[in-house]
């Protein structure tokens, strides 16, 4: 029988906020079904630019609208000024993503937890990687990110911890999911697994190879160790006919 959570699986305290990006966002009924509780706790919603459009599809009110409001019509953007949403616009020529002025804003608005909608997509492959890299931020290390949408779960595991000691982050989910672990921005070293099918047992995932791809959860509590470098962790969600069957 699979094993399910009732909330987000990767953290369960501190104050939770959401970015709402402008890739592509499923309909909530898709990412309810994927990640039981994404929103659960959320305290602050950040559009970034046309992220607001997409977070008004799902029902949300962002708290915030940042950027540079380069993929917004006017008149939307006048509109929601009129309804009081408070907006901080940069300039076009800036050096930073409008997704990464939303989390920045998150941060500076007291989260510690942040989901980001609208990460991946678009017709812009390199505005998607860069979203990925944005988890090894230095600016946003105090806060832990999680990019989501109806088929991935991706957040990073960096380490030695603040006093050298490895990292172990949980993986809770249901069972049978697939879950690939990569090295991001170089080795790493000592990587530990539990409760998954092919375990790692103190070894290295280095830079070039696909040796981490498609591991599968075989347990509801599975978990990584890292002694140093950073993981990425990518969970695959099972597709709604395994979930339905118990599989």
């Amino acid at each position: 029988m699979a094993t399910t959570i009732p909330r987000d699986a990767v953290e369960s305290n501190g104050r939770h906020a959401l970015v709402v990006a402008d890739g592509d966002v499923p309909v909530r009924t898709a990412l309810d079904a994927a990640w039981p509780g994404w929103d659960a706790d959320v305290v602050d919603v950040v559009a970034a630019d046309g992220g607001l459009a997409r977070a008004r599809i799902l029902g949300l009110r962002p708290d915030v609208l940042v950027g540079d409001l380069d993929s917004l019509a006017p008149d939307l953007v006048a509109a929601a000024e009129a309804d009081g949403l408070p907006v901080l616009r940069a300039r076009a020529d800036k050096d930073e993503s409008d997704a990464e002025l939303a989390l920045l804003e998150a941060l500076a608005r007291g989260a510690t937890r942040i989901t980001v909608l609208g990460a991946f997509g678009g017709p812009r492959l390199d505005h998607a990687l860069a979203n990925l890299w944005l988890l090894a931020h230095p600016a946003l290390a105090s806060a832990t990110i999680v990019l989501i949408d109806a088929g991935s779960r991706v957040f990073l595991v960096g380490a030695p911890g603040r006093g050298g000691e490895p990292v172990t982050r949980a993986l809770p989910g249901t069972i049978g999911a697939t879950i690939t672990l990569l090295p991001f921005g170089g080795d790493v070293a000592g990587i530990t697994t539990r409760g998954l099918a092919y375990p790692l047992r103190d070894e290295p995932l280095t830079t070039g190879p696909a040796r981490g791809l498609s591991n599968v959860r075989e347990a509801g509590d599975a978990s990584v160790t890292v002694r140093s470098g950073r993981l990425l962790v990518v969970e695959t969600a099972l597709p709604p006919a395994r979930l339905s069957s118990g599989a």
